[in-house]
């Protein structure tokens, strides 16, 4: 077999040994393990595994996060254990959001009345912007 390697002692003294779920088999003649050739999963870009890190220390859940960067809540779930990532708790302030295009945007820059007395974070999400904003929770 070529270019392949056992993925329990690293050796490259393989032989094909059948196929299982119309999957090819392979033998370590090195440690005697059977396995099977790893299924090309479908790799997600870094960009948005820190994005979502990001989005999620911001104080926004994993459905929100869902459906701003359209990967799987439970993705980004298993992310955030992945990186042991915690959050500290917000309990008087809540985060709401609203994604721009880049002419949106400037307009929204321009008006005074956004800009005073708000806490904000500007995040890029590809070809949008995403401002986020902290709004204290009404007793």
């Amino acid at each position: 077999m070529e270019n392949s390697e056992c993925p329990k002692c690293q050796s490259t003294h393989v032989v094909k040994s059948g196929i299982i779920n119309q999957r090819q088999r392979f033998h370590c003649k090195k440690c005697n393990y059977f396995f099977t050739v790893n299924k090309l999963g479908k790799k997600i870009d870094e960009y948005y595994v820190i994005k979502a890190l990001q989005l999620y220390l911001e104080g926004l859940s994993f459905r929100e996060i869902e459906r701003i960067l359209g990967v799987s809540h439970v993705t980004v779930s298993n992310w955030v254990k992945e990186h042991g990532i915690k959050k500290t708790a917000h309990s008087k302030y809540h985060p709401t959001y609203k994604v721009y295009n880049h002419q949106e945007l400037a307009n929204f820059f321009q008006e005074k009345e956004n800009l005073k007395g708000k806490g904000m974070i500007l995040t890029e999400l590809g070809d949008k912007f995403m401002l986020i904003k902290w709004e204290r929770f009404k007793d």
